[in-house]
């Protein structure tokens, strides 16, 4: 893709470079270590899931309560630095586990699965140029369980354009900046102890569109939160509004350096966030699709005596379900695996991956509700919460279309950002 040097104009040579060699030559060093610890770490997660995740599931949904508990035993089991290197303390891994720790909290409590994601994405930000003393501050308390991060980028003003923030960075002295603006949609608003915060330099000699991301401790004064989170679904991730009115930030908090906002963006921000969402929402579609599988198994005609599972037509229907679901994962755990290797071409599949489960996940649920029947549509279905959590799935940015217009640009080797 074409190189530029425009803030707004992004070409795959300026996105992946570095960062791609750099994963080639720690998945080199640490593969097999990995695969042991990723299958008792997997081990782990299944058991909290389900366990309490399970357990508190429908009242995190009717409740709008975020999920602490499932938070905390996450944290207190050593997943809150499941992406953070091992130098600075954390599990080390990348994409592939976190997308099957996601997928399978997503089954049982999408919320839960959206906030450990969440959580999992900004400790990446921080990891990804730490200096010792963030490694000190924030890392080190990460990896301990006594920390929760999250990302703080999305404005009402620029919509899915997430990367165009309009929060302000003013140089107020040589040690500190101050901050001022509102993000939105902001995940485990109000529960986190920090928050990855971008912004656009606010001096008028600063280079135009310098955008930079800082990390905002949470007690820091001149937050003010907007009112609790009352979605359709994903009802328990405390998505809030969070006003930052002159908030004063250490330039220590600074991540790499100013103007290095769309580096992050691209290098480590979006693929980890996609391939959060994207295996939460293959969680989502595995339930709705069991759901349908037990349904035919047990479900019986009195007349015949026969289960619907006997019908011919059910199976072929189960059977095209199964086939969607399983190109849909094959495609996420390919996408991860590929970005942990450090190939040149995984931020395309990383994007597909989104982009296919936000349509597997949305077929998948209306289509397990038909087979049902007045049976998935009553009031006591599981589906019912299911179907709620999965319509965020297209809203979140980079929404559906977007990443089918970079994904098209990547392809033709078109710079991803032009407008």
């Amino acid at each position: 893709m074409a190189k530029s040097d425009s803030p707004n104009v992004i070409g795959a040579d300026r996105v992946f470079g570095t960062a791609a060699a750099e994963r080639r030559d720690r998945t080199r060093r640490t593969l097999s270590v990995d695969r042991q610890d990723c299958a008792a770490i997997l081990r782990k997660v299944r058991d909290i899931a389900k366990g309490v995740v399970a357990a508190s599931a429908e009242r995190t949904d009717q409740l709008a309560a975020w999920p602490e508990e499932n938070m905390r035993l996450l944290q207190k089991e050593g997943l809150g630095g499941l992406v953070v290197p091992r130098a600075y303390g954390g599990r080390g891994h990348g994409l592939y586990t976190l997308a099957r720790a996601c997928q399978i909290l997503g089954e049982e409590c999408s919320s839960t699965a959206i906030c450990f994601g969440m959580h999992c994405v900004g400790s990446s930000v921080i990891a990804a140029h730490a200096t010792a003393d963030q490694q000190f501050r924030f890392l080190a308390p990460i990896c301990e369980g006594r920390h929760i991060t999250t990302l703080s980028i999305s404005e009402r003003g620029t919509g899915a354009h997430f990367y165009l923030p309009e929060t302000r960075l003013f140089s107020l002295s040589p040690e500190e900046y101050l901050l001022s603006g509102t993000k939105d949609f902001v995940t485990n608003g109000s529960h986190a102890d920090s928050y990855v915060v971008s912004a656009v330099a606010a001096e008028p000699d600063a280079p135009l569109g310098q955008f930079s991301c800082v990390v905002v401790p949470g007690d820091a004064e001149g937050i003010t939160w907007g009112p609790p989170w009352d979605g359709l679904g994903l009802r328990g991730n405390s998505s809030r509004a969070m006003k930052l009115s002159g908030v004063r930030v250490e330039r220590a908090n600074l991540l790499g350096k100013e103007g290095d906002q769309n580096w992050y963006i691209f290098n480590v921000i979006t693929p980890f966030f996609l391939i959060a969402i994207a295996a939460t929402y293959l969680g989502v579609a595995e339930s709705a699709f069991e759901e349908a599988r037990r349904h035919l198994s047990r479900r019986h005609h009195t007349h015949t005596g026969a289960s619907l599972g006997q019908n011919s037509v059910l199976q072929h229907r189960l059977g095209t379900l199964w086939s969607m679901l399983e190109r849909t994962r094959r495609l996420i755990y390919s996408a991860a695996e590929s970005f942990d290797a450090g190939d040149p071409d995984a931020l395309t599949s990383v994007m597909a991956s989104k982009v296919e489960v936000a349509d597997c996940v949305v077929g998948m649920i209306n289509e397990v509700m038909t087979l049902m029947g007045g049976i998935g549509y009553s009031e006591k279905s599981k589906l019912h919460r299911l179907m709620r959590d999965a319509r965020a799935v297209h809203l979140m940015s980079p929404t559906s279309e977007i990443l089918r217009l970079w994904m098209g640009r990547a392809v033709l080797g078109v710079p991803l950002l032009v407008d």
